[in-house]
């Protein structure tokens, strides 16, 4: 009996160490499975409250020296998809986005900067996908970099600050939340 249980705590012990790694993880509060009227944009056909949901992650790399987070969406009909935040030079000390962050500037750390979205506004801009078009996801994502600043501003394209963010990440983690109208 007691090889038995020494085996299961080694096999326990084993599958821990193995499987059980610490990972770079992004989690919401606010945000389950599917968005809703509370981010949902306001504006552009949609009357929603366009709050970015709060988010936090942990597990970050070593090494990283500052953070950035996207909300994107693929399945927008515009040939190359939608951005609808942009958000970077988060300090590295920083692990957490407060629930209306993306509107409220001074809810936001010190230096870090909103670029434009597709709506051409700086900063959030929530779900609002065509009525009738279905469910569309929206990914959101924190990178880990390995750069305190990404040098880019807040008039910098989405498009470009992907660019740069693809040059800088160590790691990143991302949820996926679903609206229709």
């Amino acid at each position: 009996m007691k090889k038995v249980n020494l085996i299961v705590v080694l096999a326990l012990i084993f599958t821990t160490t193995i499987f059980g790694q610490k990972t770079f993880t992004l989690t919401s509060k606010d945000l389950g499975g599917e968005a809703s009227k509370i981010q949902e944009f306001n504006g552009f056909g949609c009357s929603g409250e366009n709050q970015s949901p709060q988010l936090s992650w942990k597990n970050a790399p070593e090494g990283t020296k500052s953070f950035a987070v996207t909300m994107y969406d693929p399945d927008a009909p515009t040939g190359s998809g939608f951005w609808h935040w942009v958000v970077f030079d988060i300090p590295a000390n920083t692990n957490e986005l407060v629930t209306n962050s993306g509107t409220k500037s001074n809810l936001l750390p010190k230096g870090v900067v909103q670029s434009v979205t597709d709506y051409g506004i700086k900063g959030f801009g929530g779900p609002c996908p065509p009525k009738g078009h279905g469910f569309h996801q929206y990914i959101i994502t924190v990178y880990a970099l390995k750069t305190d600043k990404l040098g880019t501003d807040e008039n910098t394209n989405p498009a470009v600050v992907g660019f740069n963010l693809w040059n800088q990440t160590l790691a990143k983690a991302s949820i996926v939340a679903y609206y229709k109208r």
